[in-house]
């Protein structure tokens, strides 16, 4: 079978969708009728309970004369607000990532001898097995890099002696390692495929023992490995507020999920990637920047009020961009009146917008901010109020850093393991049941028809 024939979709295979289609769809009333919590949420929006976590809490309310009202939203990890901790390591002139690892990971902030210690760790792990890169990942190169990300992590599952133990050293060992290689394996495998399907020039740079995570990711992805302090410093910031989330969001939930089955850490990450591929958890910030590529070439003077207003409109009304009705990173499913994120970085990317000569872009940036809540208010009825969210200004930064689109989502990733490693020890630690939620079978019970009097 030829590669065009596997992946057709022929006349035959539409016609059994389509009445697979028509036997799956069920009645929205229902969902009411029997107080389904479709997506695990409730009218308002709130999330149901469905465990507990001592790793990080997201905070988007406060309680004001007995009612529950919106509030500037917090992000704490391990009861330290994030706010403080990037302003703990910048004001000291230290990168984050490994710092707050330890935290996420230990719920103590380090001493320095303890830090040295586990930089010195991670770097120990920070290298491939023999062969792993010309025998895997050059071979068959995917063009979606969360997919030979996933594929990566599983196959090392076949270079562990230990792949099935599920002991905690064992696991805090797996995931320390993964810690360690996921830019290289996201990173390696995109240029691999640029080699071979694009035919780009071939650049595979082994770490650097001496760099943080945030310089190894620019050092092995740039031909030259060149960087600026401010380029390799807000790259670090972007991953230290990627890195964790409570234990709500999608791709953390199907950590818990996955590894309450007790099943090996390859498996549980692999999932939590294929969690995170999809474009409605981690692929936002794509969409953000490519929604801001087509404004400015629609919008003649980014600086116009009126004029951005309008494009903004239209986006809503489904007549711009990609016509699906949105303005991409605007609007979280907790956080209402600020994303904590969105505020921590907007200081760190004015910086590099005038290192990068970008201010008149940065501009355009900020008076979207400003006017998208407005406009979505006026536009849509709503429970809650909208913000920018992290996406908003992570594709920027992405963007100013020259980092290629298709490392976008699995950069995210690097970030998250450290967040699905801690709630997979966490998940473990408690030693509870499989999760298992219910779902209500809603069709009538049907007597068997013999195949010949089938119509």
């Amino acid at each position: 079978m030829d590669h065009n024939e596997f992946s057709e979709i022929t006349p035959e295979i539409v016609r059994l969708a389509r009445m697979s289609e028509q036997a799956d769809i069920i009645d929205t009333e229902l969902f009411t009728k029997y107080e389904v919590k479709r997506g695990l949420r409730d009218l308002n929006g709130k999330g149901v309970l469905a465990g507990l976590t001592n790793i990080s809490d997201v905070r988007a309310t406060q309680i004001v004369n007995g009612v529950e009202v919106p509030a500037h939203g917090r992000l704490f990890y391990r009861g330290y607000d994030v706010k403080d901790l990037v302003e703990g390591f910048t004001k000291d002139g230290r990168f984050g990532f490994e710092e707050i690892t330890y935290l996420l990971l230990f719920s103590k902030l380090p001493t320095e001898k303890e830090l040295a210690d586990f930089k010195a760790l991670l770097s120990k792990y920070r290298s491939l097995p023999t062969s792993f890169v010309r025998d895997i990942i050059m071979k068959a190169p995917s063009r979606d890099m969360m997919n030979t990300l996933a594929r990566s992590v599983l196959t090392l599952y076949s270079y562990d002696d230990r792949a099935d133990d599920v002991s905690l050293p064992n696991v805090l060992r797996q995931c320390l390692q993964l810690i360690s290689l996921f830019p290289l394996l996201s990173i390696y495998g995109y240029q691999a495929y640029g080699h071979y399907h694009d035919g780009k020039s071939l650049f595979i740079h082994p770490s650097d023992p001496t760099l943080s995570a945030a310089e190894n990711i620019l050092h092995i992805l740039r031909p030259d490995s060149s960087y600026t302090p401010l380029e390799a410093r807000l790259l670090d910031i972007a991953l230290v507020l990627h890195m964790e989330h409570g234990g709500g969001n999608n791709s953390t939930f199907t950590t818990h999920v996955v590894t309450s089955s007790l099943t090996d850490t390859y498996s549980v990450i692999a999932a939590a990637i294929g969690s995170l591929k999809g474009p409605r958890h981690g692929g936002a910030n794509i969409k953000v920047v490519q929604m801001f590529e087509d404004m400015k070439k629609e919008v003649k003077d980014w600086a116009d009020e009126e004029e951005v207003s309008d494009y903004l409109k239209r986006l809503l009304h489904k007549d711009a961009f990609d016509h699906a009705g949105l303005i991409y990173g605007v609007g979280h499913a907790i956080y209402s009146k600020s994303d904590p994120r969105a505020v921590i970085f907007k200081s760190f990317v004015e910086k590099l917008s005038v290192e990068k000569g970008l201010e008149k872009e940065f501009g355009l940036y900020s008076l979207v901010e400003k006017l998208a809540p407005q406009i979505i208010s006026k536009e849509r009825q709503m429970y809650k109020g909208v913000s920018i969210n992290v996406d908003f200004y992570s594709g920027f930064v992405y963007h100013m850093l020259d980092l290629p689109l298709e490392l976008y989502t699995p950069i995210f990733a690097m970030a998250r393991i450290s967040g699905w490693s801690a709630h997979r020890m966490e998940e473990l630690a408690n030693n509870g049941k499989i999760i298992r939620p219910a779902y209500k079978p809603i069709g009538p019970d049907r007597d068997y028809i013999d195949i010949r009097d089938r119509k």
